[in-house]
Formats: structure tokens, sequence, C-alpha cells
């Protein structure tokens, strides 16, 4: 994919265009992005399963994965989200949007996603999923069919060491 090549998206009622960060750029966003997601991420991989597939963490159905997102989040600092958030969708002018005030296609700003976010938070995280999505997309197919199998054989290890230590438990008595 090209630098200057933009992937449009529809989030809320705004398109936005998003186009890919420089490479070393990337690679320092992703450092961050993989520090502050790596307590998520065990959780959602497991949920990608597969063992040989291409499948992505983008898969999943937001649902079934909602209570390992929550639980994984949770610990997680407000000053780290924000940096993170910053630096996917305004430090670097990478996504540019329609305004429909003007007819231009201006840059993102930290005003502008002030406004268009105010109220609608979520739509400000369904962006910065879009421009993961942009950015990294190969590597979280890569990654989950990579741990995919390692994920599998832990939670058969996990029951098979439960089943094993339930049979030579003495069963309670009570009084």
């Amino acid at each position: 994919m090209k630098q200057q090549d933009a992937t449009p998206v529809l989030v809320g009622d705004t398109t936005f265009y998003i186009r890919p960060f420089p490479a070393f750029k990337s690679a320092n966003i992703f450092g961050q992005l993989t520090k502050t997601i790596t307590p998520v991420a065990g959780g959602l991989l497991s949920l990608v399963g597969g063992t040989g597939d291409e499948k992505s963490i983008f898969d999943l159905n937001l649902e079934e994965a909602a209570p390992a997102l929550a639980g994984a989040v949770s610990g997680l600092s407000g000053t780290v989200v924000e940096t993170l958030l910053r630096q996917l969708l305004v430090d670097y002018g990478n996504i540019a949007y329609d305004d429909p005030e003007t007819g231009a296609t201006p840059k993102l700003t930290m005003d502008k996603a002030n406004d268009l976010f105010c109220g609608e938070v979520q739509d400000m995280f369904i962006l910065a999923v879009e421009v993961i999505k942009v950015n990294y997309n190969g590597f979280f197919k890569k990654l989950a069919a990579q741990f995919g199998a390692a994920i599998a054989k832990f939670k058969d290890l996990m029951a098979a060491s439960s089943a094993s230590t339930e049979t030579s438990t003495p069963p309670s008595s009570e009084s």
C-alpha cells in the first residue's frame, strides 16, 4: 500500500480518508499499540481461534468479544488510551474527513476530533480501529494464525490438568 493512498471509511455520519503511516512512524506506533493492547490481545486471539487459517482480530463478533475486551481494557490508564488515540488519529495528519460545511476534505485536527466525537466517543474508537486495520491488518492475521495453535494447545493442557486434579481430589464432607 502506498503512503499516499487513502482508504475511505464511514464512521457515524462522517466519511474519513485514512492514509498509512510512514514506515518508521508506523513501527513507533506499533510499539505503543502492542504495549497497550497486549493485555487485550490474548483474550481476543483466543476468541479468533483457528490453527492454520488466516483469521484476524478484526473478524471477531464484537458481542462475543465484549466481556474479554472489557476485562482487559479495565486495567489501562486514561492517559495511555488518550495518547494512543492522539497518535492514531491526529498527531501525524494521516486522516482527512469530508467537511459538509465547506465541501473540502481537511486533515483531522484535535479541535475537529473533539467536535466530531463529543458525545460520540465510541465513534472515535471505531475510527482508531479502522486506522489500525489500514496499517496493521496483515500483521494481526498472521499473529492470530501463529498463536491460534498455541492457544488451542494451552486450553487442552488446562482441561487435562483440571480433569486430573478433579479425579485426585477427595470429595469434601459436609458436617
